[in-house]
């Protein structure tokens, strides 16, 4: 037995904008994928919603970036990654569309698994089906990158292995400064929550509340190819929009004006 029981709350960093036009009423609360916290949003995704007139708001989910539950990371669950959304919505005056990224993109499918949504954005999201399939085909294609993700935060001298991470995450688009100024803010991931991404098909999933969909994916994305991310909008109804030239990490692309733009348009069509 773990000497360690999962904290029903923590202290969690909430990074927030307001609206610098009129208000379009409807909040934005952006949920990060795996490695990463609160700051991938904030370089680029919520000055641009805020400008357009949206509440913005990114979660730095327990074990990332500023908020609490470091020490505990290895052994947090991907329930506990929805039970701090559940926590931060519940301190929200309204519920907010919900935007996710990878990792972030499964935890806001299982919240709608539980609660509804005006509406959410999965951004080269886990699948529906898990993460098996992609970490396997990721093993085969590339397998320094598939043991040595953890090396993302690192800055030892790992110059190879760090390239080599970074050409899986952003296109060849992104100059290399760049890319290295986001891999030195990478951190390690929750091996208990990839593990259970892994074997989603064996855990129980009641039936979604419907809920407007937007699915968004990236033609060179390593992790989840476009293939995936047609399946993921097939299972919700929905049909997927690719982004040519793109990798997985699309808020951070040269290009992540045309997939702000693209969630821009959609916002537009989910009812207040």
């Amino acid at each position: 037995m773990f000497p360690y029981k999962t904290k029903p709350k923590y202290e969690l960093e909430l990074i927030s904008r307001p609206p610098q036009q009129p208000d379009q009423g409807l909040p934005l609360l952006f949920v990060h994928g795996a490695y990463a916290a609160a700051w991938v949003w904030e370089e680029y995704f919520m000055p641009f919603f805020s400008a357009h007139g949206y509440q913005c708001h990114a979660l730095s989910l327990r074990g990332h970036g500023g908020s609490e539950g470091h020490e505990y990371l290895a052994l947090t669950s991907l329930d506990d990654y929805v039970a701090d959304v559940e926590q931060v919505i519940g301190d929200m005056p309204q519920h907010p569309v919900l935007i996710g990224h990878s990792m972030g993109g499964m935890v806001v499918q299982q919240y709608l698994q539980k609660h509804q949504a005006p509406g959410a954005a999965l951004l080269a999201s886990v699948p529906p089906e898990g993460l098996l399939n992609s970490a396997l085909q990721l093993a085969f294609r590339e397998p320094q990158v598939f043991l040595e993700l953890n090396l993302v935060h690192s800055t030892d001298g790992r110059h190879a292995t760090i390239d080599s991470i970074g050409r899986a995450l952003f296109s060849e688009n992104l100059p290399r400064a760049e890319m290295m100024k986001f891999l030195t803010r990478f951190q390690p991931e929750s091996h208990r929550a990839i593990l259970d991404m892994s074997f989603l098909p064996f855990r129980f999933q009641s039936k979604a509340k419907p809920t407007p969909m937007l699915v968004l994916g990236a033609e060179k994305d390593s992790f989840f190819p476009p293939y995936m991310v047609h399946s993921t909008a097939a299972r919700f109804g929905t049909r997927a929009e690719i982004f040519e030239g793109m990798a997985h990490t699309m808020m951070l692309e040269p290009a992540w004006r045309e997939v702000a733009e693209r969630i821009l348009v959609w916002l537009s069509t989910v009812p207040r």
